[in-house]
C-alpha cells in the first residue's frame, strides 16, 4: 500500500511539471473577482433602491387565476376589474392559453374575522361577475389564493431566516469537513450566487414568492455540491503534489473536475429548460431561477470560492513566516 502511494506521488511529481492543467483558470481570476464584486455591489444597490416585486405570499393580497375558452384581450379583463371597483388591480396574461392572473390589493378590516369575511365576499363577487361579464367566453376559475398582510410579513421574515441559517450551517459544515480556510470561500460563493440572482429579479421586477425562495435555497445547495467536489479534489491533490504551490494545486483540481462540472450542469440544464419552456406559472419562475443558479454556481466555484481559498492560504503562510521571524 505504501509503495503504491509512493509510486503515485512520484508519478505525480514527474507529470506535474508538464501537466499543470489544460486551462489556467486562476491566471485571470483577479479580473473575474473584480467583476464579481462589481456585479454584487450593483445587485445590492438595485435591491435597496428598487426593491422586489413581492407576490401575495410575501406582500399579502388576493390572486384569482382564470382561463377562458375563447380569446380574450387583456384590456377587457382590466375593464372588468375597473367595473367592479378594483382600479388598482393587476392583470397578467399567461402565454397563449387565454389565461389571466388577477391580483387585488390587500383587503383589511378592523378585526381578523371581518378581514377574512371581506376577502371571501370579494372572491365570491369576482367569481359570480366573471360568469355574467364573460358569459360567451366560458371563464373557468383555475386558482384562488389569498394571504393576509400579517401572514405575508411572517412568511417574508421566515424566508430570510431560512437563508441566513442555511448559510450559517454551511459555514460550520465546511469548516469541520475540510479546514477553516475553505469555509469562507464556500459561504461567499453562495452569498454571491444568491445576491446576483435576487438582483436580476429586482432589475426585471420578476415576482418574488415562496417558490422563488425555494429555488434560491435549491441553487444554494447545488452550488455548494459543486464547490465541495472541487474542495475534495484540492485536498486529494495536496497529498499528491506536495512540492507544488497551493495555487497550482487549486488550478489543477479545477481542471480535474471540469468535465464532471460541465456534464452535471448540462444535464441539469436540460431538465430545467424543459420545465421553463413546457410548464407555466410559478413552475416557470422556479425553473428560471434555477437556470440562473446553474450558471452562477459553476462560475462562482471557480472564480469566487477558489481564489478566496488561495488568498486565505497565502495569509496563513504570511502569518507563519512572521511568527517564525519573530521567534
Amino acid at each position: 500500500m505504501g509503495n503504491r502511494l509512493s509510486g503515485q506521488s512520484s508519478q505525480a511529481k514527474r507529470t506535474s511539471k508538464n501537466d499543470p492543467g489544460r486551462f489556467d483558470f486562476l491566471g485571470v481570476a483577479k479580473y473575474f473577482a473584480l467583476a464579481s464584486v462589481v456585479f454584487s455591489v450593483l445587485a445590492l444597490a438595485n435591491i435597496l433602491l428598487t426593491g422586489f416585486n413581492f407576490g401575495i405570499d410575501f406582500a399579502g393580497g388576493t390572486e384569482v387565476q382564470v382561463q377562458f375558452e375563447q380569446e380574450v384581450d387583456v384590456a377587457a379583463v382590466r375593464a372588468f376589474t375597473d367595473e367592479l371597483g378594483f382600479q388598482n388591480a393587476s392583470v397578467q396574461s399567461f402565454g397563449d392559453e387565454h389565461e389571466f392572473l388577477i391580483r387585488l390589493g390587500i383587503i383589511e378590516a378592523e378585526t381578523e374575522e371581518e378581514t377574512q369575511a371581506l376577502i371571501n365576499e370579494t372572491i365570491q363577487t369576482i367569481t359570480a361577475a366573471l360568469g355574467s361579464f364573460f358569459s360567451s367566453e366560458g371563464p373557468v376559475i383555475r386558482r384562488v389564493d389569498s394571504v393576509g398582510p400579517q401572514i405575508g410579513a411572517e412568511l417574508k421574515r421566515n424566508g430570510l431566516l431560512a437563508m441566513f441559517y442555511s448559510l450559517l450551517l454551511i459555514l460550520f459544515y465546511i469548516g469541520m469537513r475540510f479546514d477553516y480556510k475553505f469555509a469562507p470561500g464556500a459561504v461567499f460563493c453562495l452569498f454571491h450566487d444568491a445576491i446576483i440572482t435576487l438582483g436580476i429579479f429586482a432589475v426585471f421586477q420578476i415576482e418574488v414568492n415562496v417558490q422563488t425562495l425555494a429555488a434560491i435555497l435549491t441553487l444554494i445547495g447545488y452550488s455548494l455540491n459543486d464547490t465541495i467536489v472541487v474542495f475534495d479534489r484540492i485536498r486529494e491533490n495536496l497529498s499528491i503534489y506536495r512540492d507544488e504551490k497551493f495555487s497550482w494545486v487549486v488550478n489543477r483540481s479545477v481542471n480535474d473536475t471540469l468535465s464532471r462540472t460541465l456534464l452535471t450542469t448540462f444535464t441539469t440544464m436540460l431538465a430545467v429548460g424543459s420545465l421553463y419552456f413546457i410548464a407555466g406559472g410559478v413552475i416557470q419562475d422556479f425553473a428560471f431561477t434555477l437556470a440562473i443558479g446553474l450558471v452562477l454556481g459553476t462560475y462562482s466555484t471557480i472564480y469566487v470560492a477558489a481564489p478566496i481559498v488561495i488568498w486565505l492560504d497565502r495569509l496563513e503562510e504570511r502569518k507563519k513566516a512572521l511568527a517564525a521571524a519573530a521567534a
